[in-house]
């Protein structure tokens, strides 16, 4: 009998019209195009700035792409996922919203936190799920509305975020494409360094917490860039050598979207050609769960049925990994 494999046969993606570029960032902040552009490589990242809107209308505005592009009713999808770290509340989870604004009444949903690295936890788990042959048609979507949590007044993290969405849709198949090895790992001493302090049941919520500015993102940086670059770079390499992928067999690294010099740094690592990684950083900056399915919507027409790609990720917690996937369909 043939192993049954789980791979993504389509993608969708959204990001709001809203441009917040780095010449307006420089008059909220301290800062410059220049400092900006060296440091981090990113020129503008996409704000939602609609009254009422949060994270679920991102995702529901990615999974109706992918729904469409893929000609897929919603009454087949059977599992949804969704990693965030900006839930629209604290409960329910922001799955059961978006199940419930896209009517899609068969699929069994969850939310996952993971931070950055949550596509990559997400398809670990559910191409798992896929795998055992309980799910037929499941969507992962990443999703992040990181303007909720970022404090423009911070010059260290401000430039960093964006707002957006991707989705996949993953189906089995008996072909030798799809989701072929996975590494993951964590660190919770890595919490230290990067968090939200208040607003969970450690440190709820007071007038206390909101006047020390202590629920936005708080990033030691130099400390967790060193471990982004060692983290998924070491992975990277760990999963090319045992899957027997040479620099010259791969398609494309697929890497989570924080920093362009951790790109740069862990493309270096690997041996690859800076051509074989693909950056949309300087469009979107980090927008956390979806950097990576943004990836994929952005340069689709780029992926071949059968291209070699690597997916790593570092995240809050410390979270981490790197996924060997083979792309399972040609450009339309």
């Amino acid at each position: 009998m043939s192993k049954i494999r789980a791979a993504i046969t389509g993608v969708g993606g959204y990001v709001p019209d809203y441009r917040l570029d780095n010449d307006e960032l420089s008059q909220m902040v301290d800062t410059s195009d220049e400092w900006i552009m060296q440091r981090i490589g990113i020129k503008e990242r996409r704000i939602l700035k609609e009254k009422g809107k949060a994270t679920s209308d991102l995702a529901v505005r990615a999974i109706t792409e992918l729904l469409e592009k893929t000609n897929t009713d919603p009454s087949a999808i059977d599992l949804l996922v969704c990693p965030t770290i900006t839930s629209d509340m604290p409960f329910p989870a922001t799955s059961n919203i978006i199940t419930h604004k896209l009517g899609l009444k068969n699929a069994f949903n969850y939310d996952i936190s993971a931070a950055c690295s949550g596509f990559i936890y997400g398809l670990e788990i559910v191409s798992r799920m896929i795998e055992s042959g309980a799910y037929k048609k499941a969507i992962l979507v990443g999703a992040d509305m990181m303007s909720s949590i970022t404090n423009y007044a911070d010059r260290t993290t401000c430039p960093l975020f964006g707002d957006g969405a991707g989705a996949v849709l993953i189906e089995p198949t008996e072909e030798e494409v799809g989701v072929m090895d996975r590494i993951l790992g964590s660190d919770g001493a890595g919490a230290a360094n990067l968090h939200i302090k208040a607003g969970g049941s450690l440190r709820p919520s007071s007038h206390e917490t909101v006047d020390n500015l202590e629920h936005f993102v708080y990033q030691e940086g130099q400390v967790v860039f060193k471990a982004a670059v060692s983290k998924m770079s070491d992975l990277s390499v760990e999963i090319m050598e045992r899957n027997n992928i040479g620099p010259n067999d791969l398609a494309y690294l697929v890497p989570h979207q924080a920093n362009k010099r951790i790109i740069e740094a862990v493309g270096r690592r690997m041996g690859i050609n800076p051509e074989q990684v693909l950056v949309n950083i300087e469009r979107y900056g980090n927008t956390t769960s979806a950097t990576i399915p943004l990836c994929f919507w952005d340069f689709e027409k780029k992926l071949k049925k059968g291209d070699n790609l690597i997916l790593t990720a570092f995240g809050a917690g410390f979270t981490f990994g790197s996924v060997f996937l083979k792309w399972a369909y040609d450009p339309a």
